[in-house]
């Protein structure tokens, strides 16, 4: 008969220590509220960065889709695009630095992001190229649209409900 004493205590313990430190790490990964992230951004939309791996929607501004069209002086362009292209232009070759507040229902880290000490959520709601979601930033959307500034410019949908009309997450 063979006796697993020691040797079962032990390995259990290590079972137990390595669960924990997974639940751990998993708390983290599920609940990342006050994480800080910083690094590079890559720029996926108006709305949406990635630093290393993680993907953060930053919190309180919504930009138009990818593949929205808005219109200026009546012609169209695509909005998404002039978007992300803004987002690119406040943080490229910057340093970003954002501070998790949770997750979104396609599970990205929902973030305040900043670069230089400004606030990139409140800059995209103020030049026109996002707008509040929430009540976050309606101060600066509301001087955006006193300016006519970016999208406030023409026409465009509230990407909410362009994606709702589209049938498209975001």
């Amino acid at each position: 008969m063979r006796r697993f004493g020691r040797r079962s205590r032990s390995s259990g313990i290590t079972s137990l220590v390595i669960a924990l430190a997974l639940a751990g790490g998993a708390g983290l990964v599920l609940k990342p509220s006050g994480r800080t992230l910083e690094g590079r951004a890559q720029i996926t939309d108006g709305d949406t960065i990635r630093i290393g791996e993680a993907r953060i929607r930053l919190k309180g501004i919504d930009a138009p889709e990818m593949g929205q069209r808005c219109s200026r002086s009546g012609r169209s362009y695509a909005c998404g695009e002039t978007s992300r292209r803004f987002l690119i232009d406040l943080v490229s070759g910057e340093n970003v630095r954002c501070r998790a507040t949770g997750r979104d229902r396609y599970q990205r880290i929902l973030a305040r992001c900043s670069v230089n000490g400004r606030d990139i959520g409140a800059r995209m709601v103020e030049d026109g190229w996002a707008v509040s979601y929430g009540r976050d930033y309606d101060h600066e959307e509301t001087r955006a649209r006193h300016r006519s500034a970016g999208l406030w410019e023409g026409e465009f949908e509230r990407p909410q409900d362009w994606r709702r009309q589209h049938a498209h997450g975001g």
